[in-house]
Order: structure tokens, then sequence, then C-alpha cells
């Protein structure tokens, strides 16, 4: 057997480009590339790497760890899982930025690969700069944080430990039931360690995303469920989308006439012109999904986590007559809300089960498109709401007063609606354009009111709803589909938060388009905040003398080198869009919105920590009332 003498940086690079998925009879390379932001830990090892030899992986310098970690989970998700991007990191706080990356990936079930540098492995030098030290374990590092983050995490301390720990690396990132973040700590000093490493291990190495195929017991089972139902509803989740389950959905929804409703993960598996599909379901959800899910005597939950927005906190579903039946390709999932389990991917499943339901039809007649066409009706609405000073619809004064929304009308120089700009916006981009989005009341509104036309052109990280995700992601997602216009929206809270990577996408002439909705605050929680009984709390950006913050988004993107707009009007708005389309490089709108004209919820519920005593009669009340829906709340 060959031997070749590398250092362990350079054993990695080699590695990962001899990596394939084969996916249905393709085969196709499975690391794309890498973002890389250098500091000591990294430089001097995978840098070198890179530098001399990093064959066919696209190497990007991103400005945030944070921010490029996010790109790379939102081009694997955009890839439907089926390719990654790495990321490497210096020791210390550059290793910290990937938490909150970290735990997007893991609660989203995203694969991508971090590679954080550590301290190092003789210990000879410590305490290093930016090491941590802890009395009770000289062991301890800052990566140590990234343990619960990830779902697979090692540390290389040898050169040699590197061939063990990648293999397991893979197998878990390329596994559809436990995809997630693998972490691979290098000690600094390991990394421009020498080693013969044998030959065999850089021979080209294809991963099989092999389907589960479900056993009989438990298509028999799930056949007998539905054809006993009369009233089913088809949750469709996440892993419905990354199993490209979209023809077979659509014809058992058409054939049987089941109602399809939406996570978030799974919008935009099936368009949203599907007469039978009801939308976003559950606390950002649309009033015909919720009304559906009420009356259903069966729930199929298809590649679905059944998280609280999902579920209204466990209140969204008739759980005294209705039964459920999960579809998952992972066990712990497939068991939740004590259901049927069909431990198998959600493609082949729908197909094997659908010649065993032949004949099938159930008891909704026109209710489905009853519902579709009530929420129709709501959202033309929403898309006309508008804010006057003295004749204004009533929706928008929410819990602020006539005089409060006068001085943001005043101040941001507005009276446009986010309900009216988000739909124009929807109107107004290509039907095959991508949009991105992740934290704020952004998503809920998009999950209710955004009519997607064509598949996957719907990429919302709403399992871990990270601020920061939203700009980064869309550069991801460019990377993914660079023939295709990409959209960020974000909101100005969350753009203040995190928005480094812009300036990636402009460095390496990779055209997103940012929308930015400006309300002068976090308008989401100062919802929730007012929602529950309390006042408006240090959740609106204002001065030190109380007034209202105007700033200028669209000068900061300029300086950047965006082509920027501003808009205050319908009219500004499609105007911008327009124009965006016809340029080469990145674009930013600013768009200006008043408060609490995003949607609210449809017959919903979230169970949110409310306080038990308060001197505020309000929140007693809001604090009783949420006592009262535990009580219906299913427990488990």
């Amino acid at each position: 057997m060959g031997k070749i003498k590398l250092t362990t940086a350079q054993a990695l690079i080699k590695f990962l480009n001899q990596q394939y998925l084969h996916v249905d009879g393709e085969e196709f390379p499975y690391v794309e590339g890498i973002f890389t932001l250098f500091g000591h830990g990294n430089v001097l090892g995978i840098g070198q790497a890179l530098e001399q030899d990093s064959g066919h992986l696209k190497v990007f310098q991103g400005k945030n760890e944070q921010g490029m970690a996010h790109a790379a989970i939102a081009y694997s998700k955009q890839m439907l899982r089926q390719k990654i991007f790495a990321v490497t990191t210096s020791v210390g706080p550059g290793a910290a930025n990937l938490a909150a990356a970290a735990g997007t990936a893991l609660a989203n079930n995203i694969p991508v690969l971090f590679l954080p540098g550590d301290t190092f492995a003789t210990r000879q030098p410590d305490p290093v700069l930016q090491q941590v030290e802890q009395e009770y374990s000289l062991a301890v590092t800052t990566n140590d944080a990234l343990k619960p983050l990830s779902r697979y995490w090692d540390r290389i301390t040898r050169p040699e430990q590197l061939m063990s720990s990648l293999l397991r690396a893979f197998e878990v990132m390329t596994d559809p039931a436990k995809a997630g973040p693998a972490t691979i700590c290098i000690s600094q000093d390991v990394e421009g360690e020498a080693f013969e490493y044998d030959e065999i291990f850089f021979e080209k190495r294809v991963h099989y995303l092999d389907r589960t195929i479900p056993v009989q017991r438990e298509l028999n089972g799930a056949a007998e469920l539905v054809k006993s139902s009369k009233r089913p509803v088809i949750v469709v989740g996440g892993g419905s989308k990354y199993s490209q389950a979209r023809d077979i959905l659509i014809k058992l929804s058409e054939t049987h006439k089941i109602p399809l409703v939406e996570t978030q993960a799974g919008k935009a598996t099936v368009e949203s012109w599907f007469p039978y599909n009801l939308g976003g379901l559950g606390v950002t959800g649309t009033l015909a999904a919720n009304k559906a899910a009420q009356q259903a005597d069966l729930i199929i939950g298809i590649g679905t986590r059944y998280t609280d927005f999902a579920t209204s906190s466990k209140t969204g579903f008739n759980f005294e007559t209705a039964k459920f039946l999960n579809i998952n390709v992972s066990r712990m999932q497939a068991y939740k809300l004590d259901a049927f389990q069909v431990v198998a991917d959600a493609k082949t499943t729908l197909e094997q089960l659908a010649p065993l339901l032949e004949g099938y039809q159930t008891d909704y007649e026109n209710t489905i498109f009853d519902l579709k066409e009530e929420w129709i009706k709501e959202r033309d609405r929403l898309s006309q709401v508008t804010f006057h000073r003295k004749n204004f619809d009533p929706e928008v004064k929410g819990h602020f007063s006539q005089e409060i929304l006068n001085e943001y009308a005043d101040s941001l120089e507005t009276e446009l609606s986010q309900t009216a700009a988000l739909i124009t916006v929807n109107n107004s981009i290509d039907s095959d354009s991508i949009i991105v989005a992740s934290s704020g009341s952004l998503p809920g509104d998009v999950q209710r009111i955004w009519n997607p036309e064509v598949p996957n052109t719907y990429n919302v990280e709403y399992g871990y709803s990270c601020m920061g995700y939203e700009i980064s992601g869309a550069l991801g997602v460019k990377l993914a589909q660079p023939d295709k216009e990409v959209y960020s929206l974000v909101g100005d809270g969350s753009f203040l938060m995190l928005h480094s990577e812009l300036i990636t996408a402009i460095q390496y002439g990779q055209k997103i388009n940012v929308i930015l909705f400006d309300n002068a605050g976090f308008g989401c929680i100062n919802n929730l905040q007012m929602g529950n009984g309390s006042s408006s709390y240090g959740t609106e950006f204002r001065t030190f003398d109380n007034q209202i913050l105007n700033i200028d988004y669209a000068k900061v993107a300029e300086a950047y080198g965006a082509k920027a707009y501003h808009a205050t009007t319908l009219e500004d708005l499609k105007a911008a869009i327009e124009d965006s389309k016809k340029q080469n490089k990145s674009t930013f709108i600013e768009v200006k919105v008043l408060p609490k004209t995003m949607t609210d919820g449809y017959e919903s519920w979230w169970n949110v920590g409310i306080a038990e005593v308060s001197l505020n009669e309000e929140v007693q009340k809001i604090y009783q009332d949420k006592v009262d829906m535990r009580n219906k709340a299913k427990q488990y």
C-alpha cells in the first residue's frame, strides 16, 4: 500500500476533494467549497493547504464566522442537503462565533462541515492567545461549546486521527436521518504536522443516499388509518422537500381530495396555486390551514418535527378525535404525538402507499375550496391595508395609539403597511426568484401571504429563527442557484445584528437583492410584548430623548457598493424592483413600513412565558387565559 506524506491540513483538503454523493442514479462531488476567515489556528495550516492546492473547492473569504456559516447552511438547504460547503475559523472568538450557526444547522437538520482551529495539542505554549482556561480541566477549549450544537464533534490532536474522524463526519452528514453539523476541531500545531497517510484514503469515495423503504407492516397500518379517516390532512414538512416528494403529494392529494398544509421548512414543496394547498400551518399559518387542521380526524405528518409554531403549542389539532400518522426517516421524529410510525423516506413511502388507497375518498366535498377561497379574500384584504392619519384601517392600530402611529408616519415619512409591501414584492419579482428570510415578523408574514409559484423558491429558516441568516443565507442560495434572482427579506433589527456577507456577495460578484423592511424597532417582539398585556418597553428604536430612529440604511449599502433604493410608497417599491432586475451587482431596497401592520394569528395560540404575578391587571388576565389554553393542550 502506497504512502503519501502530507500535513494534517493538506490531507484534509485532499480528502474533501474526493467525496461524492450518489442520489437516485446521479453522482456528483459533495463538497462544493470552503468559506474561510483566517486567523492564528488555521491560516498557517488549512490556509497553507488551500493556497498550495485547493483542488476543485471554491474558496470564499467571509467577513464574520456566523455569517459565512449561515451562507453555507443556506447553500446546503437550497441544494436539498445534497451538497455542502465547509467552514474554517481561527481559535477562540472565531470558533465561538460559529455557535449560533451551529444551532441553526442542528435545528434544521442541515449538513455543514465546521473546521474551527484549536489550541496546541502539546500544550507547550499554553495559554495561547484567545485560549480560555478552566480549573477543572486543561482539555477544555472554546470549541467544547460546540458539542451540544453539533450532530458529530471531534478534536484532532494527532494527524492520524483525521482519517477515522472524517469518515465518521461524512457518514453523519450524508445520512438523512442524522443530517446536521459535523464539527472537527484541529489543534493548530497538528494542522501543520506531517504524517505518511495511506494513498487509498484519498481515492474517490462515494456516499450513497439510499431511500429508506417502508416495511409492509408500516404500509398496511398507514393505509388502514387513511382509509378509515373521513377528513385527513397532510402536513408537508421539510422532509417532503428534501425527499423531492412533490409529484406524489400532488397525485395523492388530487386523487383522494386530501388537503395539504405546510410547515415553514415544507413550504414551496408544492406550489401555492395547487387547489388543495391551504398554505402555512400553526401560529404563523393561514386561516384555511388552521381550520382544516382543527377539523381533521387524521394528521399525516410527512417529514415534520411538529414544532410549537406548527402545532400551535399542541392546541392546533383536536386531540380528542384526531389520530396521527407520521412518515419520517428519523425514528425520533416519527414517534412524536404518539403517532403510528413509518420510519422511511417520504417519497418512497407515498409511492408505495398509493396503490393501497385505491378507491378511497374523503368527505370534504367543497370544503377545501371554500376554505381556500376564504383565505384568498383575506389575503386580498391584507394587500390593501392602508394607514391614514384620520381614517385608518383598525387592523393597523393594534396596541398603538393614533398619536404614536402618526409619530411613526411622520418620522419614517411613510404610510406603507408591511402586508401591502410584501404582497407587492411577491407580485413584482420573477416567479422563479428565491426568497430568504428567518427572524422577526417577516417569517410569519411570508408563511401566510407569500405565494410561491415555483417549487423550492422559499428558503426560510425558522427551525432556529436565527437573526442574521437572511443576508448571509441569500449569498449561500445565490451560490447554489447562480442563474436565479435571490431576495433577502430582512427586518431592520436583524440587519443591524448581522449583514457582513452583503460585502462578501459584492466582493465576489454574486448578485443578491436585499429588501429591508424598516419599522424602527424589533416589531415582532414588540407585538408579543404588547399583545400579552405589557406596554412597549425596550423594543422600539428610540434615541436618548425618545425620538424614533430614522436610519438611512440604503446609504450604508450604497457605501459597500450596492445599488440602493428608497421606497415609501408601493409605486416606489415596484419601480425599485423593476430597476434592480436590470442590475448586474447586488441591490438594496429600503422599504419604510409602519409598525403594527404585519399579519396576526389566525385561530392559533402560542405558549410563551407570562408573569404569574403582576401589578398590571391586563397581564393577570392574559396569564389566566394562558392557564386555560394550557389545560386544553396536549401535554406530550
